[in-house]
């Protein structure tokens, strides 16, 4: 762990959600805040930063300060493409956070966007939260999207850290379709997989009081409806190699762009 949690803001109202998300997560890890602004220059070459950048980014720092005053906030401005710089603050990160556009329609519309990009290449946990967002209530769960595979993992485990850091319970939930599962699949060997994908956390995080849902249905349209009255949705990006927006997968596309709290995605770790 690196006690460092890094925002990118861009000025935006969405930017400083994003800021007082981040804010509250390093104080809750005991952690640095790193406040970053990307410039990205018209002319790479000629590139001359924005006197208006500094300013962006000391508000920022302000805000965050406002939200945890005792926080160690650091700020910086970096030029360069947005998301390959956000991807290289993640390698030192323990969590990153920005704002997601949240726009309407198919999830496939956020294609390519900066937050479902960074969550696809991440070194670290990416939280997106929109400005409708706010702050979430204290004592609601923190909802884990569960499926089962090596790729969600990681995100189980983040998903324990997180509700002990909270003080919150969690509530882990598998989505299933009977009519598109493997033949021989039943309620009862679903539900014995979901344990299998939390077997030993309990140990790990005893305070932790976990709940298991197994729901009939779409997963993203089941985590979408359980992150109602979530503080938190974690889900794993089911990421790999190759065009790194094509590879996020659809659940956690949609649920970053529909959900009714803040989201962490978790790719694995190469």
């Amino acid at each position: 762990m690196s006690n460092l949690v890094v925002v990118g803001v861009d000025g935006s109202d969405m930017s400083l959600t994003a800021v007082a998300a981040a804010a509250t997560a390093a104080a809750r890890r005991g952690a640095r805040l790193r406040v970053v602004h990307v410039e990205v220059p018209i002319k790479p070459r000629y590139a001359v930063p924005d006197p208006a950048s500094a300013t962006l980014v000391q508000e920022a720092a302000v805000h965050a300060l406002g939200v945890e005053p005792e926080l160690v906030v650091t700020k910086a401005v970096v030029t360069g493409d947005v998301v390959h710089v956000l991807e290289a603050e993640s390698r030192a990160a323990d969590l990153i956070v920005v704002g997601s556009r949240g726009m309407g329609g198919i999830a496939g519309l956020l294609l390519g966007s900066t937050p479902v990009s960074l969550a696809a290449r991440s070194h670290c946990p990416v939280m997106t939260v929109r400005e409708e967002h706010g702050t979430s209530a204290d004592g609601e769960p923190v909802v884990l999207g569960v499926d089962g595979s090596p790729d969600s993992e990681e995100a189980v485990d983040v998903a324990f850290a997180e509700a002990a850091r909270r003080r919150t319970g969690l509530v882990a939930v598998h989505a299933w379709q009977p009519d598109k599962a493997p033949p021989g699949t039943t309620p009862e060997s679903e539900a014995r997989a979901l344990a299998r994908a939390l077997a030993g956390r309990a140990d790990t995080h005893p305070d932790v009081t976990v709940r298991r849902d197994l729901v009939e249905g779409k997963a993203h349209e089941v985590l979408i409806e359980a992150s109602g009255t979530a503080q938190l949705l974690v889900v794993g990006a089911r990421g790999r190699s190759g065009i790194a927006g094509l590879l996020l997968g659809s659940v956690s596309q949609a649920a970053m762009t529909y959900a009714h709290c803040p989201v962490v995605t978790v790719r694995r770790a190469a």
